[in-house]
């Protein structure tokens, strides 16, 4: 039997800018690319190993060539005995799909049973930063219909005032990455409530979120580092009230689509989210965020340079991938 040829390689893309959350900046994001071949056929996946969840590049790369035995020949393989989830397997599930794909002759999303996809609204996201310079950037980018603002605790009003002030009619949502507390959230979301604030990401640390329990989310609260995979939604009841799906944390998109379809029974709200990566990473997230109340699929537009076919962005969103880069 011919069996699946998986490598790994890791790859280096320039921000436009330095990119800062909660957590400390960027100027370059690392990759790790996955390839997988079988009779002439490729394909590829992207992940971004991050530190908050003990990934490592040169690991992320070891960790999909300990896999590569394990898969045979069939494309459609269960990853799950294999490999846990995390970033590893996300490029590696990717992989395969696109792999499918090229041998089917068919889209990914035929393949796998999801509707057409369409240019779907993304969310462009602002760095951490003073609010004069944050006012600055809301103000560049207010055409769009929807801002994602980091944020990191004190001074957090007034970046919110000043993004307000210089993007008068974009949705805003934002994102404080692990960096509140329960006393800080109960205080803001009165005041980003005023100010048109549709939902905060992940204000208490995922490992000490039991407060959601008590207070009164009057901003709706969505789950990002509290969310991984099918598994650890039970955990989020009555914490959140929208949950943030990543590729990278489910393990890849047939995770991530089992993943959305178990949050929409037990009546979460969907976001649709990415780390900061290139095209190859966003496309099957492009699939997936059909039909889901947000998506922040933007990582490319925050790069200076991408990947060959990048994907398309416009007035009508981010588009779904050319088959040159993916599915």
């Amino acid at each position: 039997m011919t069996r699946i040829a998986l490598t790994a390689k890791i790859e280096r893309f320039p921000t436009a800018g330095a990119w800062t959350i909660s957590r400390g900046s960027v100027t370059e994001v690392v990759v790790v690319t996955a390839e997988a071949r079988l009779n002439g056929h490729a394909g590829r996946g992207e992940c971004r190993p991050y530190p908050r969840y003990d990934e490592f590049p040169e690991g992320v790369v070891a960790d999909i060539e300990a896999a590569a035995p394990g898969l045979g020949g069939d494309p459609a393989v269960d990853l799950g005995p294999l490999m846990p989830p995390g970033a590893a397997r996300n490029a590696v599930d990717c992989a395969l799909w696109d792999l499918r794909a090229k041998i089917a002759g068919r889209p990914v999303w035929r393949l796998a049973g999801l509707p057409a996809p369409k240019p779907v609204v993304t969310a462009y996201s602002l760095s951490l930063d003073t609010p004069g310079n944050m006012r600055a950037r809301a103000a560049e980018n207010a055409h769009r219909p929807l801002l994602k603002v980091k944020l990191g605790g004190e001074g957090d009003l007034e970046r919110i005032r000043a993004v307000r002030e210089g993007a008068p009619n974009a949705k805003i949502i934002v994102d404080a990455n692990e960096g509140w507390t329960a006393e800080s959230y109960e205080k803001l979301a009165p005041e980003f409530l005023r100010l048109g604030v549709a939902v905060v990401e992940q204000p208490l640390p995922a490992w000490d979120d039991g407060d959601l329990l008590h207070v009164k989310r009057s901003l709706p609260v969505c789950a990002d580092e509290a969310c991984h995979d099918t598994e650890s939604l039970a955990r989020l009841l009555g914490k959140y009230d929208m949950v943030n799906i990543k590729l990278d944390k489910t393990g890849g998109l047939t995770e991530a689509i089992r993943l959305k379809a178990t949050a929409e029974r037990m009546n979460f709200r969907v976001m649709v989210g990415c780390m900061l990566a290139s095209s190859l990473a966003m496309a099957p997230a492009v699939l997936l965020a059909q039909g889901c109340e947000i998506a922040d699929l933007d990582g490319p537009l925050l790069l200076a340079a991408d990947r060959d076919h990048p994907l398309t962005y416009d007035a009508e969103g981010v588009h779904p991938p050319a088959p040159e880069l993916w599915g």
